[in-house]
């Protein structure tokens, strides 16, 4: 069984995976600090949340316009050049006095960059790692983006007490340019997996195979439904909202790492849907206002379900030729990103009306349903 160690020993690994994780910790620093500027200035739940995770909803404008271009760009220039504009957006929203409409408008761009840099990173690592090793390196950014969005939230939640927001976005901006020092230094420079004018696909023809769409949908919507969960923690709980949130990420990291590591393919693919149901199930007791101690575990145990995404994605790259693999794997980044931000609106519209608690359960009854909906369309695996 393949281990972390030597996916170390794989050329390119590392820096792809340093690149990764800076932008992980830019983007977790980052969204916590511009989420409390919006709600100290509004003190409305929708537009923390929209703040927080609104720069996904432009993820399905940059799949529909960019993702064509993931498996027909060099990977090294794409990733270095993204970063350095990933760092510039974060700089700019961090202006004095720069208005809401601005900093909303900064999101639609980065989010549509967004979608690009997903199908050209995670495609650039299935060609790393091809086959049976691609979900351990997948769960290993997992695992790592887990531990980066635990201390990312603990220290954004201090950074925000202590520095203004906009000094903590300044700190966001900084590591996004550590990610294309990485890819500048690191990779090396590779021909795209397909020719000009030869590679990618029309987006609606990925999803025309029933069974592959009803992977993506299970990548999809469950999860963004506890995202959704998740935008509410700030208004739930506003001083502990990074607890919250560490405790989620604490709980996505261990079930990446046994998942990834220590579950063979076979019995990988029998948990994608008991793993989603678990991802949704324990946040149905924030319906009954459960004390903070309680809802640290219940958001933490619940995150283990995150897991179910790898065995999905080993799904969609057996139904995808290999051609194809970062543009499909950019849709699944890009369409999981849109989903998630819907659901921020979602659930921060409800809890206007309902309250943060209430909604949560709401969302959280609402993936399990759709992952009950979609269980039969998956059962169908390819050999």
């Amino acid at each position: 069984m393949p281990s972390y160690r030597n996916l170390f020993r794989t050329p390119e690994f590392t820096p792809l995976f340093l690149l990764n994780s800076a932008q992980v910790a830019a983007q977790t620093v980052g969204s916590l600090a511009l989420g409390t500027l919006v709600f100290n200035s509004t003190g409305s739940p929708l537009l923390a949340a929209l703040a927080m995770f609104g720069s996904a909803l432009a993820q399905v404008l940059g799949a529909a316009t960019l993702l064509r271009a993931a498996d027909r760009l060099p990977p090294r220039a794409t990733l270095a050049g993204l970063s350095l504009l990933f760092a510039a957006g974060t700089a700019l929203q961090a202006a004095p006095g720069l208005p809401e409409w601005a900093l909303f408008g900064l999101l639609l761009v980065l989010g549509m960059a967004g979608a690009l840099g997903g199908g050209v990173r995670y495609g650039l690592l299935s060609e790393l790692l091809p086959g049976d090793q691609y979900p351990l390196g997948r769960a290993a950014l997992n695992v790592a983006n887990g531990l980066l969005q635990v201390c990312g939230f603990a220290v954004g939640g201090v950074l925000t007490a202590v520095l203004t927001p906009g000094q903590t976005l300044l700190l966001g901006a900084a590591l996004h340019l550590t990610g294309a020092i990485a890819a500048l230094l690191g990779l090396s420079r590779r021909t795209p997996r397909a020719a000009a004018g030869h590679g990618g696909v029309p987006t609606a023809r990925l999803l025309a195979d029933r069974a592959r769409r009803s992977v993506y949908l299970a990548l999809w919507v469950p999860n963004g439904l506890i995202v959704g969960c998740e935008s509410l923690f700030l208004p739930y709980a506003p001083r502990q909202a990074g607890l919250l949130l560490s405790a989620a990420a604490a709980g996505m990291l261990l079930g990446d790492a046994v998942v990834g590591r220590f579950l063979t393919p076979r019995l990988r693919a029998r948990l994608g849907i008991p793993l989603n149901l678990l991802l949704a199930a324990p946040y149905l007791l924030f319906a009954v206002h459960p004390p903070l101690a309680l809802a640290l575990m219940t958001a933490a145990v619940a995150s283990v379900g995150y897991a179910a995404a790898l065995p999905l994605q080993e799904q969609l790259l057996a139904r995808t030729p290999a051609t194809g693999h970062g543009q499909a794997l950019g849709l699944h980044s890009a369409g999981m990103g849109t989903a998630q931000g819907l659901s921020a609106a979602l659930a921060g519209a409800v809890a206007e009306h309902a309250g943060p608690a209430v909604a949560i359960a709401l969302l959280a009854a609402g993936s399990l349903a759709v992952t009950s909906v979609l269980a039969p369309g998956l059962a169908d695996r390819p050999r």
